[in-house]
């Protein structure tokens, strides 16, 4: 595991001096109406790390990397060094357990800078939230741990032509035979999709279809060098051409059961759950952009 960035060090240590964890609630203390909306120090400071590290890197260069459309890895690799990469993995796999808010700070001030260039950098960890919330002890060392070890990417695996909000619409197939799932489909619009290392997928697996939402969708853990995946054409996203999206598609992919998420089923409430932790970062990407317009 890399060594402990500057960017960790500060978090520790201003956790050590002020007595809370990412994940406390907010302080309640002479605030209207029981709420103090305030940010706490540590939060400032990450907040100003941020702005620094988006002046010094993202700006200078986002021009540049929303006309060629070159994916920003000499970046990646910084913000991955700083710590600015893996706050939001549990600290028990190398992260720092960062929350939600604090994950949107972050996000914004990268966006501010360039909204192509935030996705590069932040949309891997939409596929590490299934796994950090439904993944097994063992997919999250080996999946999350990777993460941590090296500036990697990741993909979320669900769009698809004629199913993007709407999961309960979606096409894509995969069949158990025997200690295997295959997969046959394609994803649409995927972020990371030309990039990733791994690919978190959600495929339907009961092929009824008056079955249940909540017990027809399974997710999967998918290895980017397995046979059957085929990544599609970049898009040239307007404003966002430094992120890599395209189209991914499987098939006959194998898949082994060991990297199914959680249970058989438990797949449209991964998603769901996913959802709800990682729709705040694109708000917290749109304000970010918009402030360039004050």
């Amino acid at each position: 595991m890399h060594c402990m960035s500057t960017f960790q060090r500060l978090c520790i240590r201003k956790i050590a001096q002020n007595g809370y964890r990412f994940s406390s609630f907010p302080n309640t203390t002479n605030s209207i109406s029981g709420y103090n909306f305030r940010l706490n120090d540590t939060q400032i400071e990450i907040q100003n790390l941020a702005r620094k590290f988006t002046r010094d890197e993202i700006i200078p260069v986002a021009a540049y990397h929303d006309k060629t459309g070159e994916y920003p890895i000499d970046i990646i690799k910084k913000a991955w060094d700083l710590g600015f990469l893996t706050g939001h993995i549990p600290e028990e796999f190398g992260g720092l357990g960062q929350n939600v808010l604090t994950s949107c700070l972050i996000d914004e001030e990268f966006s501010y800078g360039c909204t192509g260039i935030a996705l590069a950098l932040t949309s891997p960890g939409l596929a590490q939230t299934p796994i950090i919330l439904a993944g097994t002890k063992d997919q999250q060392k080996k999946y999350l741990g990777r993460m941590v070890d090296e500036p990697l990417s990741a993909a979320f695996c669900v769009t698809e032509s004629c199913a993007g909000s709407d999961v309960a619409g979606i096409k894509t197939k995969a069949e158990r035979k025997g200690d295997e799932w295959i997969i046959n489909g394609q994803k649409m619009w995927i972020t990371n999709g030309g990039v990733a290392n791994w690919y978190f997928v959600l495929a339907r697996t009961d092929p009824d279809p008056k079955a249940s939402i909540n017990n027809a969708f399974t997710g999967f853990i998918v290895e980017r060098d397995s046979p059957g995946i085929i990544p599609g054409k970049k898009e040239q996203n307007m404003g966002q051409r430094a992120s890599d999206t395209r189209s991914v598609t499987f098939e006959d992919l194998r898949v082994p059961k060991e990297n199914v998420l959680s249970r058989e089923g438990a797949g449209f409430k991964i998603v769901m759950q996913t959802f709800d932790l990682t729709r705040p970062s694109v708000a917290a990407c749109a304000t970010g952009l918009i402030q360039l317009f004050r």
